[in-house]
């Protein structure tokens, strides 16, 4: 019962529950909360503290940033969300907070819209050169597990297309990537299509901020091709992966455009089926034959591995009573 008096103690202050209610509407920074609110940022950052030991808010660092979000798992979470949803919809300081909240999220979409016009010619000639990205799309929620997804795994969201596509079959996504300004662009794509039970973060493939054993489905979209070693990071994958759970590769087959490697940073020319199989058995995982989705002149493959269910430990036989009582006679 502490755990919960604290939680009510904590959000027991205003600026506590606008604070509660603003990070209900998605990932922010002290800074743009400070903003919000018009409060210095020491005040606003005691309060934070506070909400984040109480269990009610999630904090997390992104470089020198440091994000927060209303708690979605842990004792209090349910809790979290029921206080914020008993916050009058009609209270005039809440839609003060709310009027400038979209003020700061329109400051993100204008820099996201403006990093994507500056990258978009790159992105936009790769993709000329396979088939279109819907037939990629429609491929890969015929691979959906049958079982309910509860946390899904992007690696290498950049601007979270994947999570878009998922996210209505999951109870839980996220997003890594290396590159905060492809995460600026993924959380205004996540904004839009309303997904708040997805979210990216900074993080390297290689060393994954997860526990082992925490994902049922995880996904590596044309993002293998450019690693120096993809065994690693499959591996890496393959340690948060349920037993059970299913792991989706796009990637490029074997080809020969060698000026990717100078004018793209690709470090790989795709793989062939070998390759990729040995690779996933080496990661502890059953791959299924790929799928090939021809374009011109680059072929799109689709790779499906399962990591298989722990075995469960077969039952002792039962000792005969007659055995039973001869021994303890």
């Amino acid at each position: 019962m502490d755990f919960l008096l604290n939680a009510l103690k904590a959000a027991a202050e205003p600026t506590r529950l606008r604070l509660l209610s603003l990070c209900a509407h998605g990932e922010l920074t002290v800074t743009e909360l400070t903003q919000i609110l018009g409060q210095s940022q020491p005040r606003v950052s005691r309060h934070l503290k506070l909400l984040c030991e109480a269990g009610l808010l999630e904090r997390f660092r992104e470089g020198i940033w440091a994000y927060y979000q209303l708690a979605e798992r842990g004792a209090v979470a349910e809790l979290a969300r029921t206080l914020v949803d008993a916050i009058p919809a009609d209270d005039d300081g809440l839609a003060l907070d709310l009027e400038r909240l979209e003020i700061i999220k329109q400051g993100r979409r204008a820099q996201a819209a403006q990093y994507f016009s500056e990258n978009a010619a790159r992105w936009h000639e790769i993709r000329s050169l396979h088939v279109p990205e819907r037939d990629v799309e429609q491929a890969l929620l015929s691979l959906l597990p049958t079982t309910p997804i509860t946390d899904l795994l992007d690696i290498g969201t950049g601007t979270g297309r994947m999570l878009e596509l998922f996210g209505p079959h999951v109870t839980h996504g996220l997003g890594i990537d290396s590159s905060r300004e492809m995460l600026a662009v993924a959380r205004v794509n996540l904004e839009r299509a309303g997904l708040r039970h997805c979210q990216v973060r900074l993080g390297d493939m290689y060393q994954l901020p997860l526990p082992g054993q925490s994902q049922d489905l995880i996904l590596f979209h044309q993002v293998l091709h450019f690693t120096e070693t993809p065994g690693e990071a499959l591996a890496e994958a393959a340690r948060v992966l349920r037993p059970g759970g299913t792991l989706l590769v796009v990637d490029f087959a074997r080809h020969a455009l060698d000026y990717l490697r100078d004018q793209h940073a690709h470090r790989r020319l795709g793989f062939n089926e070998a390759e990729m199989a040995g690779l996933l058995a080496r990661a502890g995982m059953a791959a299924e034959p790929a799928i090939h989705l021809p374009g011109d002149p680059l072929t799109v493959c689709i790779w499906r591995a399962r990591r298989e269910p722990v075995a469960a430990l077969p039952s002792p036989d039962p000792v005969p009573q007659a055995a039973l009582s001869g021994a303890l006679s």
